[in-house]
């Protein structure tokens, strides 16, 4: 597949190094870059359109479809592919999901100004998301259940930490996912007319019986911290799920899938905009 190109075998060489370490939130933010490990993110990274700066591959790890299709739609688009050995392939690749295969890619633009969505939307939003993997879990619900967009508000990491998108299986590129402070979500959210619906542990409505129709807006906060005195107001609802063990809160990623579920059950027949 990338036959004919002497391949790079040594993790010491000096551009191995320099994407190694966009590993590092610091290398991203300068750079604007990130990677992308795994056949099926890399394949839904590439067919969203995204900028690939470079693909590293390694021929003989190269045994599933998503990576070939991947390789191919690059190779037709006339991605930069550098052939790599198995020790690089090892230095580049998050633990055992390099399937033979690691991309660098310009991240997508974040912002909330950017955000176009239909009349009556679903739009999630996380406040002060510490973890990747939560992150990158709730991404992924989102997609399944025809979520529009959502945005991290004051979020802890950055969206595209290699972390978040391997947790996603590449959705990430898939939904529209902004980043903003509270205060900007908030207020592009009235700006809208979005009715905010926030999940909290002490709320009264039990989740089922709240109106997740129309143009709707479902809220989280971190499960360290929870949500922000901000996130209240006359036009904020506060719902609940009902907790009969000895935990008094969910993962804030199961909390997501179940008030993500109940809102499509309630919009049953509503599309999300092409």
């Amino acid at each position: 597949m990338t036959k004919g190109r002497p391949a790079i075998t040594s993790p010491a060489n000096s551009r191995v190094k320099e994407v190694a370490r966009l590993r590092d939130r610091r290398d991203r933010d300068a750079s604007g870059l990130t990677i992308v490990d795994g056949a099926r993110e890399i394949r839904r990274a590439v067919e969203s359109g995204v900028e690939v700066i470079e693909a590293f591959v390694h021929d003989e790890a190269m045994t599933s479809s998503d990576a070939e299709a991947a390789v191919a739609n690059m190779r037709a688009s006339g991605a930069r592919i550098t052939p790599i050995g198995p020790l690089v392939l090892e230095k580049l690749a998050f633990g055992n999901r390099g399937d033979g295969i690691v991309v660098v890619v310009r991240v997508p633009a974040t912002r909330i100004e950017e955000l176009r969505l239909s009349d009556e939307p679903l739009v999630a939003v996380v406040e002060g998301v510490e973890k990747p993997g939560n992150l990158g879990a709730i991404i992924r619900t989102a997609d399944g259940a025809g979520v529009d967009a959502l945005i991290a508000a004051d979020a802890r990491t950055d969206l595209f930490n290699p972390a978040t998108i391997r947790a996603s299986l590449g959705t990430i590129f898939a939904l529209p996912v902004v980043a903003a402070t509270t205060a900007e979500t908030l207020a592009w959210l009235r700006a809208r007319r979005l009715r905010m619906v926030v999940a909290r542990v002490d709320a009264d409505l039990d989740y089922a019986d709240a109106d997740l129709t129309g143009a709707v807006a479902i809220v989280f906060g971190s499960e360290a911290g929870g949500l922000s005195e901000a996130w209240s107001g006359s036009d904020v609802q506060a719902v609940r799920l009902a907790m009969l063990g000895a935990a008094d809160s969910l993962n804030v990623s199961a909390t997501a899938a179940v008030l993500f579920y109940e809102a499509l059950r309630q919009r049953k027949g509503v599309q999300r905009p092409s």
